[in-house]
């Protein structure tokens, strides 16, 4: 949908493209430490034809401008990207008619094991490219004074309460307790949850799970666990959802929340906000998870509990799931677009442009450096 046959530019791309592989021959198969190109420079001329991936609707913004950033380096690939979320997504992978797929929830065993039907050695490797706060977030305009830009504050029980339906009104005396100056209404919490499989709502159960003790009794999963409420598809049907009354209350990627107030979730002793910053701040300090050591993994586990300042602890990490050899590619261009791909989105001008359209907190250095080292046997090692 976001690509076009630039049918008539082929010829002289591949012209310009044969040039630069004979003023190139000796250079080798460098990939720029910058991430500014996207592989073997041979490669230019190869990526003809249609590039389909799915998955989690988190990173629709970030993959539209990876999409077109993409292609401004190879105008003859024509990609897609299916925001049908995470599940549907693994399931198309996993069925072999996509490339890639995208996911907010690391790869099951279960899954692991059916890739092994269409990855040609070993099974698919999935690795973080996306990172983002998960807001809690609420419809209430008449909240804070005019040109405020307060955030109520709530502690993970609170928070908890509300999803479990033990704090069903916006002037419960818990949440007045906190948030003193703050204007409630008398007015009922309609409580909005993704009514589809998940990444974002296992990201977000698995900090209620961590963090609220005893007001959070269910496990962390990627459905939501219970029938409070209103369910809506996707991110977008979430926000959607949500500013369509006043009262309700929910979660979503921060960077979609236009238009809603957002919690300051209590981290120690102080209040945190949902930002870029504050969310590569926990990333920073991200650890490997050490069950998924299958090879090519990068899966990380996030500290929920930390009491550090300038860390907001509720994010979704979403990942790129592929192969390293593809069952069905005798001409090899599927593990080539993948290389090739996932190189560019792990790249500084790649972060960049996901931080600047989608709001997502960019990957450090270091964790992308880990990343790459995957992607590099993509294809077979060079």
């Amino acid at each position: 949908m976001h690509a076009h046959d630039h049918g008539r530019g082929r010829f002289p791309a591949l012209l310009m493209s044969l040039a630069m592989m004979i003023s190139l021959a000796a250079c080798g198969d460098n990939v720029p430490v910058d991430g500014g190109g996207t592989g073997n420079n041979a490669d230019q001329a190869l990526f003809q034809g249609e590039f389909a991936g799915s998955g989690a609707s988190s990173q629709q913004s970030a993959d539209e401008a990876w999409i077109a950033g993409f292609r401004k380096q190879h105008p003859g690939a024509r990609i897609s990207y299916d925001p049908a979320g995470s599940g549907a997504g693994v399931n198309a992978f996993l069925s072999g008619s996509t490339i890639w797929a995208g996911t907010d929830a690391p790869l099951t065993s279960d899954q692991l094991e059916r890739s092994r039907k269409v990855c040609g050695s070993g099974t698919a490797f999935d690795l973080p490219v996306y990172a983002t706060p998960i807001a809690v977030a609420y419809n209430l305009p008449d909240l804070w004074p005019k040109g405020s830009d307060g955030h109520l504050r709530m502690d993970p029980a609170l928070i908890a309460m509300i999803f479990s339906g033990k704090v069903t009104n916006w002037r419960d005396p818990r949440i007045a307790a906190l948030n003193p100056e703050a204007n409630l209404p008398d007015l009922d919490i309609t409580v909005i949850h993704r009514s589809d499989k998940s990444g974002t709502t296992k990201s977000f159960l698995s900090y209620l799970h961590d963090t609220a003790g005893s007001a959070w009794p269910y496990p962390a999963g990627e459905n939501w666990p219970n029938d409070l409420g209103q369910g809506a598809k996707g991110t977008a049907g979430v926000v959607m959802t949500m500013n369509q009354a006043q009262g309700t209350f929910g979660y979503a990627d921060a960077a979609q929340t236009t238009g809603l107030g957002t919690v300051a979730v209590q981290v120690g002793k102080t209040w945190q906000p949902p930002t870029a910053k504050t969310v590569a701040n926990l990333l920073d300090a991200a650890q490997r998870d050490p069950q998924a050591s299958q090879p090519g993994r990068v899966v990380l586990t996030v500290n929920h509990r930390t009491t550090q300042e300038h860390t907001y602890p509720i994010v979704l990490v979403s990942y790129d799931v592929v192969c390293a050899v593809y069952r069905d590619d005798r001409d090899g261009s599927k593990a080539r677009f993948a290389k090739a791909w996932l190189t560019y989105l792990l790249s500084e001008q790649g972060q960049r442009m996901a931080a600047a359209n989608a709001g997502s907190a960019e990957l450090g250095q270091g964790l992308r450096a880990q990343a790459m080292a995957s992607v590099e046997t993509i294809g077979g090692k060079s």
